[in-house]
């Protein structure tokens, strides 16, 4: 009995953790923006958009479709009463919608924000330590010592840097 409390507990603390992670809070905050601006979006679309598109023929794409085989076209409505038809513009006016919703997202949402993490970022200190060498580095440096060694000359300008590099790295690890 006691297992199952411990690991109910363990259950909603992982399920608490999850919740709290920011990239939940934020997928969370981003569906409830986007399906409130989707209405507003399908306005502009349905009373923009389609009247623009619907100069060349009906205001509503919705109306715009195409007939597969032989179809049959009821004379007061226009409508297609059988046979195979194609909606293509309620498809062209599902993709200006989203087209337009991910243009508005992207300008007044995402390119706002990059803006700022950058300005955010620029206004941090620079940290002033120098890079760690690089293996390449310092194996240059340690070939270089050992041939200063093995021809008897000095120490050669990087050689003695190296040497205690290596000895300090060895003692680190």
């Amino acid at each position: 009995m006691s297992e199952k409390k411990g690991e109910n507990k363990g259950v909603l603390q992982g399920f608490r953790e999850f919740l709290m992670r920011g990239n939940v809070i934020e997928l969370a905050v981003a569906v409830v923006v986007g399906a409130a601006f989707t209405s507003i979006v399908t306005s502009v679309v349905k009373g923009v958009i389609n009247p623009i598109v619907g100069a060349l023929g009906s205001k509503n794409l919705d109306n715009y479709q195409a007939c597969l085989t032989t179809c049959s076209v009821d004379k007061k409505t226009g409508q297609f009463t059988d046979g195979i038809y194609i909606l293509w513009g309620s498809v062209l006016s599902a993709a200006l919608t989203f087209l337009i919703t991910a243009a508005v997202v992207y300008f007044l949402m995402i390119l706002p924000m990059n803006r700022w993490k950058a300005r955010q970022d620029a206004k941090k200190p620079v940290d002033g330590t120098p890079a760690a060498p690089t293996e390449i580095e310092l194996l240059t440096e340690i070939r270089d010592a050992l041939v200063a060694q093995r021809n008897g000359t000095s120490t050669a300008p990087g050689a003695a840097s190296a040497a205690g590099t290596i000895i300090s790295q060895k003692t680190q690890h």
